[in-house]
């Protein structure tokens, strides 16, 4: 009843072939469930059940995983990169659905891996026809989409530098280290040196041009904050990943530099808020030097947006409004961790938790070492990349007067 999975696969340097023969292997797992489902009733949970059951297990919890994977953080990205026009148009209408296929695959895969768990333990032999239809049918449907659409469309852009690069990424993904010509292998073995070669892909040859959009002077407002403003909305309508979340940099009374990525809550004329404790790592930097450097980084758009100036705090009003704002879940623990302190574990972090917890009750009082912060800027930089790395840079600096100035700098 099982398939053996180790069938005869394409090389990798055919990469869209192996995601094909992946798909084939899918399809053999799903008829092995699909038999496994009429093979119960009569036989229950017998050796073959079980063993079936084994094989399905087997995929799905260990190789299905690395296919998902191969698609959302290569092919996908790979493709929205290199398409234009009609093709661009055509993965903003199908990408947002393969992925909440993937969700929606993962889901309906624990409900029937639960099931399949007890079968091959021999333990039970109930399977549900209806979640193993609807995981079958999704999977069905999923592929069908992927390659009428993806398959052809990576098989018709892609140059070969580009299919080599989704093929390492995709052998390193299953531990397989790419095989040198016998002109490149080394006399002598040598440890791998992690800033020549990463994920299997020479890390200078890591990159994608860029060329989704341009940017130039007449493209921008007059003023920085309506510009970040109208990008901020554009991320929110192409579906960015958290767009709300930026890079927050700062440097210590020796001028060494951290950063960290926090979510903005506020933007105006004012400048860049977002909130934290105080007596954190970034609260006692930005207390001995407050100045600051923010960074939003849009990949799915090519665009980025760099911050600079002085930071303040917000006023214990404007803390007390986004405090009280967030679910009380959220209040107890901000006033439960000693941000960025040293803890003996997380039973202890736990403990600290239910303590607050215990005499909060449902209305927490903000601590007063825990607000907001706002970052004055005086520089905003607009990054839109282009092909060849010919990227386009508009920068705003603010004046004495208060006037923004804006001009092009070089890639």
């Amino acid at each position: 009843m099982s398939h053996s999975l180790f069938d005869t696969a394409p090389d990798f340097s055919q990469p869209i072939a192996v995601l094909k023969h992946c798909h084939d292997r899918i399809r053999k797992q799903l008829l092995t469930l699909q038999n496994l489902l009429s093979h119960l009733p009569a036989h229950g949970a017998d050796a073959d059940a079980q063993k079936a059951a084994q094989a399905v297990l087997k995929y799905f919890n260990h190789a299905a995983h690395l296919h998902h994977d191969d698609e959302e953080q290569n092919l996908m990205p790979m493709l929205q990169a290199t398409a234009r026009d009609a093709d661009a148009a055509l993965l903003d209408e199908l990408v947002p659905g393969i992925l909440a296929d993937h969700q929606h695959m993962d889901r309906d895969w624990e409900i029937v891996r639960a099931q399949l768990d007890k079968i091959a333990a021999g333990d039970g032999a109930a399977l549900s026809a209806a979640d193993v239809q609807r995981f079958c049918d999704a999977y069905a449907a999923h592929m069908a989409k992927e390659e009428a659409n993806i398959a052809p469309m990576a098989k018709r852009l892609f140059s070969a530098e580009q299919m080599a690069q989704l093929g390492s990424a995709m052998q390193a993904r299953r531990g397989i280290t790419p095989a040198l010509p016998d002109s490149q292998v080394p006399e002598q073995r040598q440890v791998p040196v992690r800033n020549t070669v990463a994920d299997g892909v020479v890390l200078a040859d890591l990159r994608l041009d860029y060329g989704r959009a341009s940017l130039t002077e007449n493209d921008v407002l007059d003023d920085p904050i309506a510009q970040f403003g109208k990008w901020f909305d554009e991320a929110l309508h192409a579906k960015v990943n958290e767009p709300n979340a930026m890079s927050v940099a700062t440097v210590d009374e020796e001028g060494k530099p951290t950063s960290r990525i926090v979510l903005i809550k506020q933007f105006d004329q004012r400048g860049f808020t977002w909130y934290t404790n105080y007596k954190s790592q970034k609260g006692e930097q930005l207390r001995t030097n407050p100045h600051a450097a923010l960074l939003f980084f849009w990949n799915e758009l090519e665009r980025q947006v760099r911050i600079e100036g002085k930071v303040v705090k917000t006023s214990a009003e404007e803390s007390d409004q986004y405090f009280y704002s967030r679910p009380v879940k959220s209040q107890i623990a901000a006033i439960a961790s000693r941000q960025s302190a040293p803890i003996a574990n997380r039973e202890q972090m736990e403990a600290n938790y239910d303590a607050v917890a215990a005499t909060s009750g449902e209305h927490p009082v903000r601590p007063e070492h825990w607000g907001g912060y706002r970052l004055e800027p005086v520089r905003i930089e607009f990054w839109q990349g282009r092909r060849s790395r010919f990227h386009d840079r508009i920068v705003y600096v603010k004046q004495a007067d208060g006037r923004w100035i804006k001009e092009r700098l070089q890639p």
